[in-house]
């Protein structure tokens, strides 16, 4: 049984975390199927918008017991090279040019609370709970953090770091983690509705420029921003999606992207 599959439909890929009886739990395997499939999704020219989701009563909680047993007799190089397989999946998630959205039907911890502050959008319900629980086995946060900080600023990510405590999901809509909150008989409609509408109304180049520039203009001087600004503006108004945007509005044409 594949531990993720990955299928299009309607212009929008499904990644699914699909190892419902450990709770989606983060292995390496887990980790390296991941990547492969936002590899494809990525290069899949039917998919214009993804949405990450999981099988099972649990999104995903984070590394699962046998893996961290394994770790503690790991030497520090193979430790390293294991952090980075997880680290480039984040990172993969996060610099990928098409919108990434999670479905979180459950709960999302640790690791798994990881996956959903990399997504650009997160739609949760009710029920669910957040978290990153590392400090509570000795362990660090260290990788979500260097997300979680650009996404909701430095008090509150030291409040769920370094407490570990869980929330529940009006507090994360809160902090800012996730987006909006769904009871379960309307998450998945409603997730679909908003990939949806990005696909039906939005260019796809004009929204992978803008993921690209967020994430890029952070870590610049003002002047290095303004000036990197000033240049993708540029790029932007002599692409074929730009012209072909301002033709159709200027003209009252319907536009269909």
């Amino acid at each position: 049984m594949a531990l993720v599959n990955y299928n299009t439909e309607n212009r929008i890929g499904y990644i699914t975390l699909n190892r419902p009886e450990k709770r989606n739990a983060l292995s390496f395997e887990m980790v390296t199927d991941l990547k492969n499939a936002f590899i494809m999704a990525e290069a899949d020219s039917d998919c214009k918008v993804i949405i990450l989701k999981a099988e099972g009563k649990v999104f995903c909680a984070g590394a699962d017991l046998a893996y961290l047993q394994q770790l503690q007799n790991n030497t520090y190089e193979e430790n390293l090279a294991d952090s980075t397989h997880l680290m480039e999946l984040f990172k993969q998630i996060y610099n990928c040019p098409k919108v990434v959205i999670a479905q979180v039907h459950g709960h999302a911890i640790a690791g798994g609370c990881g996956l959903a502050t990399v997504c650009d959008f997160s739609y949760s319900v009710p029920e669910a709970k957040f978290g990153y629980t590392e400090v509570k086995i000795g362990f660090i946060p260290a990788i979500v953090k260097v997300f979680l900080l650009r996404k909701i600023g430095e008090g509150k990510s030291k409040a769920l770091l370094i407490s570990g405590e869980l929330i529940d999901s009006t507090t994360a809509k809160e902090f800012g983690l996730i987006n909006a909150i769904f009871d379960a008989s309307k998450l998945e409609e409603e997730v679909n509705k908003f990939a949806t509408m990005l696909c039906e109304t939005n260019s796809a180049q004009s929204m992978a420029y803008t993921k690209r520039m967020i994430a890029d203009v952070q870590h610049m001087t003002l002047n290095q921003g303004l000036d990197f600004a000033a240049t993708m503006n540029a790029t932007a108004r002599n692409s074929e999606d730009c012209k072909k945007g301002i033709s159709s509005f200027l003209n009252k044409e319907k536009l269909t992207w």
